[in-house]
């Protein structure tokens, strides 16, 4: 599964470099090209020249070469990468990543990175335990880095306990098993909502909410990533999903129903994400309101079409409809009364209570719920990693597997 792939191999200053040599060679064994880029202190445990040996290319230690004085670029190592491994990750190295300090090529690098990174903490066990180091931990795992968690074992310390490098072969399955999920839903069509709707008063004004968008965004990144052609109904949104997703831009609730309508008919799996208007203003003004000329400004609203409830009504076999419920509180009775009365399969809840879950934020915070199982929820994540829990669920959903 690691044919052809790209893979940046970070090295920090820990004894569990000397792993790092056997690490790079079952990369590029398995099919990987490999770049090492080291910090100071991981040339202190392994040397450079053994990992050029073994991976053919120079290994990049330092902002400028010291052969030539040419710039060693972490923008274009971060273009080049399908994935950035650190292993051994220093509590240090964690510490300079949840924070963004750039102080090597290593955190420049990481920084650069538009791939998925993975870490694999190597340290002592009661630095292992510390509540900084957790909470480092926990941070890159919010914004998506995936944490290959140490083992317990017999430490350079001559301690034992928490803390010990997962082994090479055990890393090296875990980017296998990454890499594997890449096709897991080729041959399937995914149709998502995502972002507000605005509802226009005048040429000027208009009602809508503070949706970014994002969520929607991450799913569409993700479905494509497995092999899912995706169609992305997106209401205005500054931001853009990856290249090969099908965008369609609307303005409104009902544009964004039409669009949906012409295309769920062909998907197999239709996310409604979107944080559509439930009113919208019964008249839309030809001119700007003038502040002095209306006085005190009575708008009278009717209701939007619920997009999802009525795409539902015609959803056939074989089709799965997730929805996105958005409450205050707990909302578990308010979600499972909008799964059966809008006849999804399965809703996803946030609420609005929850600290860093919903609009404007990064990081998000859900529980999945469907008719027939118990609520599944899951800890604060990155967008992007809730997207691939979400998509995680509806893979083994269509595959018929059984949740927990």
């Amino acid at each position: 599964m690691l044919q052809g792939k790209h893979i940046v191999l970070g090295i920090s200053g820990s004894i569990a470099a000397y792993k790092a040599a056997v690490l790079a060679r079952l990369l590029i064994k398995r099919g990987a090209e490999v770049q090492i880029v080291i910090t100071p202190a991981g040339k202190e445990f392994i040397t450079p020249i053994t990992l050029s040996a073994l991976t053919s290319k120079p290994v990049i230690s330092e902002f400028f070469s010291g052969r030539d004085g040419t710039w060693n670029s972490h923008v274009d190592i971060g273009l080049w990468a399908d994935a950035m491994l650190v292993a051994p990750a220093t509590a240090a190295t964690i510490g300079k990543m949840a924070h963004g300090i750039a102080d090597n090529m290593l955190i420049t690098t990481y920084l650069s990175m538009k791939s998925p990174v993975f870490v694999a903490p190597a340290m002592d066990l009661d630095m292992c335990a510390h509540p900084s180091t957790e909470d480092n931990l926990r941070l890159l795992e919010q914004r998506g880095v995936r944490v290959i968690e140490p083992s317990e074992g017999f430490l350079a310390s001559h301690l034992e306990g928490k803390g010990r490098m997962q082994e090479p072969e055990v890393i090296v399955q875990a980017l296998e098993d990454f890499f594997a999920l890449g096709k897991d839903l080729a041959g399937r069509r995914a149709l998502i909502t995502a972002g507000p709707t605005y509802e226009p008063l005048d040429p000027v004004r208009f009602l809508g909410n503070h949706s970014t968008g994002r969520m929607g965004i991450a799913l569409a990144n993700e479905l494509h990533r497995r092999g899912a052609e995706v169609c992305l109904v997106l209401g205005p949104s500054a931001l853009r999903p990856a290249p090969g997703v099908e965008v369609i831009s609307v303005q409104t609730a009902q544009q964004m129903l039409e669009a949906s309508r012409a295309h769920v008919a062909s998907a197999d799996i239709a996310i409604f994400a979107a944080a559509v208007a439930d009113y919208r203003p019964a008249e839309r003004r030809e001119h700007k309101i003038k502040r002095e000329s209306e006085g005190e400004l009575v708008l009278q609203l009717v209701k939007n079409p619920d997009i999802a409830a009525t795409l539902a009504q015609d959803k056939r076999p074989g089709q799965l409809f997730v929805g996105f419920a958005l409450e205050s509180g707990s909302g578990e009775a308010e979600a499972q009364a909008k799964l059966k009365r809008k006849g999804l399969d399965a809703i996803v809840l946030n609420s609005l209570e929850d600290e860093g879950a919903g609009f404007g934020h990064l990081t998000n915070k859900i529980s999945i719920l469907t008719p027939d199982t118990p609520m599944r929820s899951y800890p604060l994540k990155s967008k992007e990693a809730v997207a691939g829990d979400i998509v995680d669920f509806i893979r083994s959903t269509i595959s018929g597997e059984t949740h927990a």
